[in-house]
């Protein structure tokens, strides 16, 4: 009786190429640890091949630059959060899941649900604050005629 290969086609070709990379990986293994290991030089060594330069300013240019962009952005954030009950992403949309799970008995996702509440309402404080901050860049901006356009 002849024997009968059980996987399909295109499970027979996936099981020998994970097979054939497989065999191709020992074949490396041994020889990759057989190599020495390049002696270190100190410090530079241990830097990361893309590390950055060191700054050499504030980049308050490119701050008053973006200003206004940043402001759009902070103001949509602020927008959303606090939106009502069929805005995703509002504070007021989770903390209707969260009345949501606890009706239903569900406390493992309440709890996991009052988590991101913390974290959503937290959020709103900072960006708040964030904006408060982006008020007095904007009038140092001006002061010092950097400009707030794009």
């Amino acid at each position: 009786m002849p024997a009968v290969n059980r996987l399909p086609s295109g499970r027979r070709s996936g099981t020998l190429g994970a097979l054939a990379l497989a065999g191709a990986l020992l074949a490396v293994a041994p020889a990759a640890q057989a190599a020495p290991a390049a002696p270190s030089s100190g410090p530079a060594a241990t830097a990361s091949p893309t590390a950055l330069p060191t700054p050499t300013g504030d980049g308050a240019k490119t701050i008053c630059k973006r200003l206004p962009s940043t402001e759009g952005h902070l103001t949509n954030a602020l927008n959303r959060l606090n939106g009502d009950a069929t805005v995703a992403g509002s504070v007021a949309r989770l903390e209707q899941r969260v009345a949501n799970a606890k009706a239903a008995g569900h406390t493992e996702v309440e709890t996991y649900l009052n988590g991101r509440l913390t974290a959503r309402k937290a959020l709103v404080g900072t960006l708040k604050s964030r904006q408060d901050d982006l008020k007095s860049v904007a009038t140092w901006c001006a002061a010092h005629g950097k400009g707030t356009g794009k």
